[in-house]
C-alpha cells in the first residue's frame, strides 16, 4: 500500500472513532434522560440491578450513619462523571484539550439543568439545585481526568517517536 492509501485509511479510522465517540455521548445522555424519567418508586424497586445497587448503598449508609441517607447524589455523580469523560473524549477531536474541557463542563452542566427540570415533571422526583451542582462537579472532574489521561498518552506517544 502506498503512502496515500495509508493516510486515507488513517483518516477513515479517525472518522469512525470520532463518530463512535459522539454516539457514546448521545447514548449516555439518553441513559441519563431515561433514569430521570423513572419515578422514585421505580428507581427504588423496579430497575433490577440499579435498584439493587441503590438499596445496597442505602444499607451501607444506614449502618455508617445510623439513619436513612439519600444516596441519589452517588447516582448523579456516577452518571455525570461518565458523561464528562465521554464529552471530553468526543470534543478533543475538534479543539484544543483545554477548550474541550471547558466546553464539556458547559455542555454537561447545561444538560444537568435540563435534567433537573425534567425531573420536576416526573412523579416522586424533584428539581433539586444540589443535584445540578453534583452533576456539574462530576462532569468537571470526569473531563479533567480524561484531559489528563489524553495529554499523558499523547506525550508518551511523542517520546516513543
Amino acid at each position: 500500500m502506498d503512502l496515500k492509501g495509508i493516510v486515507n485509511r488513517m483518516n477513515k479510522t479517525n472518522k469512525h472513532i470520532v463518530v463512535l465517540s459522539w454516539i457514546a455521548v448521545v447514548a449516555m445522555a439518553g441513559i441519563i434522560f431515561w433514569m430521570s424519567a423513572n419515578t422514585g418508586t421505580n428507581i427504588n424497586q423496579g430497575l433490577g440491578i440499579i435498584s439493587a445497587i441503590k438499596g445496597f448503598l442505602s444499607s451501607i449508609a444506614l449502618s455508617i450513619f445510623g439513619h436513612e441517607v439519600d444516596v441519589s447524589p452517588v447516582g448523579h455523580f456516577t452518571e455525570y462523571f461518565i458523561f464528562g469523560v465521554l464529552l471530553l473524549n468526543a470534543l478533543r477531536f475538534h479543539m484544543p484539550l483545554w477548550r474541550a474541557a471547558l466546553i464539556a463542563l458547559l455542555i454537561g452542566s447545561g444538560y444537568g439543568v435540563t435534567d433537573e427540570i425534567h425531573q420536576y415533571f416526573v412523579p416522586d422526583r424533584s428539581c433539586d439545585p444540589m443535584d445540578w451542582l453534583v452533576d456539574t462537579i462530576a462532569v468537571g472532574i470526569g473531563a479533567l481526568i480524561c484531559r489528563y489521561a489524553v495529554k499523558k498518552t499523547s506525550e508518551r506517544k511523542k517520546t516513543k517517536s
